[in-house]
């Protein structure tokens, strides 16, 4: 996804939500999605995160995030900062992240294309606990799919199974292919079928998978096939430990 569109993306996210909470009869709903959250829990959590990635960019190359203030940052003023930070520094500019041995470079680039993902599923759990969930939109979707796949998959500690491929088959029409193996994950996206078959396969709309890797919704959305086991070692895999 191009740059701009990705800036254009975070902000009408962040516009929904606000725009969620903004209709909520109270805040202090139950988060679903963030067990023990509550909604004014889960705006501060992306206010005070938005103020912190401002800074992260602002920052550019650094080895640790740089601190933060004491007091709570407020969401939309928070958010404008971060997109003006990342308009200012464009998309190469290198900067922390902490998804370091990824295949998502450490750049601005990498950090807003994680931005909107955490946006855009948040204002779902918003949405959710006022009882008016909707599906992520399915631009923000696909890229989804394949964002949580390099940044949160994809790593070089080994996968402690036996080795496996698995793919992720959207509705939409976009499929990636994870393998996994000694070396530890890699992510790719198929353009054409493969000769090759994978281990285990998931099928559904971008959303739902994007919801599914974030533990939003259960397995069994999709439609599976292959061996079940493998989403339940990568559901349990920890490649930090």
């Amino acid at each position: 996804m191009d740059f701009p569109d990705l800036l254009r993306l975070i902000d009408e996210r962040a516009t929904a939500f606000r725009a969620t909470i903004a209709a909520a009869p109270s805040l202090d709903l139950p988060v679903q999605g963030c067990p023990g959250w509550t909604l004014r829990d889960l705006e501060e959590h992306l206010a005070n995160g938005r103020r912190k990635w401002a800074s992260i960019v602002a920052a550019g190359p650094a080895d640790a995030p740089p601190p933060q203030p004491a007091e709570p940052a407020e969401f939309a003023t928070a958010t404008r900062a971060m997109l003006d930070a990342l308009e200012e520094a464009g998309p190469d500019r290198e900067c922390w992240g902490w998804w370091g041995d990824s295949q998502s470079p450490l750049t601005t680039g990498a950090a807003a294309r994680h931005q909107l993902q955490e946006i855009a599923v948040h204002t779902y759990d918003a949405q959710l606990a006022v009882g008016a969930p909707q599906p992520l939109p399915t631009e923000v979707a696909v890229d989804g799919v394949e964002e949580f796949q390099v940044t949160c998959c994809a790593t070089t500690s080994p996968w402690p199974h036996e080795p496996a491929i698995v793919d992720y088959r959207t509705t939409e029409g976009p499929v990636w292919r994870l393998y996994l193996s000694a070396d530890g994950a890699r992510v790719e996206r198929l353009h054409a079928p493969s000769d090759v078959a994978a281990s285990a396969s998931a099928e559904a709309s971008a959303s739902d998978l994007v919801l599914m890797f974030y533990n939003r919704l259960p397995m069994t959305t999709a439609k599976l096939d292959g061996d079940p086991k493998i989403f339940d070692q990568l559901i349990a895999w920890d490649p930090t430990a």
